[in-house]
């Protein structure tokens, strides 16, 4: 008997007149937006320049949705170029289908490109837009569940997904929520790095490498639940092999650049006016001062406890 479970949507497109709004493509949009404002936040505190980083994202993110339609078209072709298929929709990306190493890997290309229109280290752009990466992925996973794709399992856990839709094979039930497990595993990695990186100053690329590292972890463990259709290379799944890949290149790079470079860029982004950057600097301090101040009142309240039990004693 089934007593709870996460509903799925009865449709994922919603027409307004001739034009069809798609959850889906919402999710993703949405996701971008809190990036890219995540990151312009981040950007300033680090001495950047307000709008540079929607500037170089205007480069980025169609790298980036291009990489990822090219990624899934290309590992799962038989969905597209087999018999009875229609190679046109490969081009329906608001249909759903995007891999996420396809998107940072061409992303990171347009990335560069604008970066280098501008004269900007590519690795203190990375690292101050991990977090919001991280965040945009979160939500873009809801994009899956309004187009009841990439479950898990079956399942009867309290918070299964239902799934009622029987096309393209789908079998109705409830299965393991995969992109509810990946949204919130996305969310713990933004927060982790953004306490990592205030924590030991992470610069040179090392927090976008740690977004990729903690990021891979999870996917790895979360593509054993998945039940979609995929290439295996001696018995695991193309996207574990990827994800252990990419997990250890990541380490790697942070371990040597952590060795070659230590340490924050002291400048990212060039012509940035002295008071600009003079107002980065004193947010960036204040929040060490407050976070400091707040470490002294605890070792003060502490100090006192100890003198009490002493004159107690006494």
């Amino acid at each position: 008997m089934e007593l709870a479970y996460i509903p799925s949507p009865s449709r994922g497109v919603i027409h307004l007149g001739p034009i069809p709004l798609r959850g889906y493509a919402f999710c993703i949009i949405i996701g971008v937006f809190v990036a890219v404002w995540l990151g312009n936040k981040r950007w300033i505190a680090r001495g950047g320049r307000a709008g540079t980083v929607a500037d170089i994202a205007v480069w980025a993110v169609p790298f980036g949705l291009i990489g990822g339609r090219l990624y899934h078209v290309i590992t799962d072709y038989e969905l597209y170029f087999s018999e009875g298929r229609d190679w046109v929709d490969s081009f329906k990306i608001w249909e759903g289908g995007l891999g996420i190493w396809g998107a940072i890997a061409l992303g990171a290309v347009g990335a560069w490109i604008g970066c280098r229109r501008r004269g900007i280290p590519l690795p203190a752009y990375a690292d101050a837009i991990a977090p919001g990466i991280a965040f945009a992925q979160a939500i873009g996973r809801w994009g899956n569940w309004f187009n009841q794709e990439l479950y898990g399992r079956e399942t009867d856990l309290p918070w299964a997904l239902k799934i009622t839709s029987s096309t393209d094979g789908r079998v109705p039930g409830t299965y393991h929520p995969t992109f509810l497990y990946e949204s919130l595993w996305c969310i713990g990695v933004a927060l982790l790095v953004i306490w990592a990186d205030r924590r030991f100053k992470l610069g040179h690329g090392r927090a976008f490498a740690l977004y990729v590292a903690a990021y891979c972890v999870g996917r790895f463990w979360i593509e054993y639940l998945r039940v979609d259709d995929a290439h295996h290379i001696l018995g695991l799944r193309l996207n574990n092999w990827t994800a252990l890949i990419v997990f250890l290149l990541a380490v790697a790079y942070i371990v040597i650049s952590a060795k070659k470079r230590p340490g924050r860029e002291e400048v990212v982004e060039p012509g940035v006016p002295d008071g600009e950057a003079e107002e980065a600097g004193e947010a960036e301090a204040g929040e060490k001062a407050e976070a400091d101040s707040s470490e002294e009142a605890t070792e003060s309240t502490e100090d006192v406890k100890d003198e009490a039990e002493s004159a107690k004693k006494g």
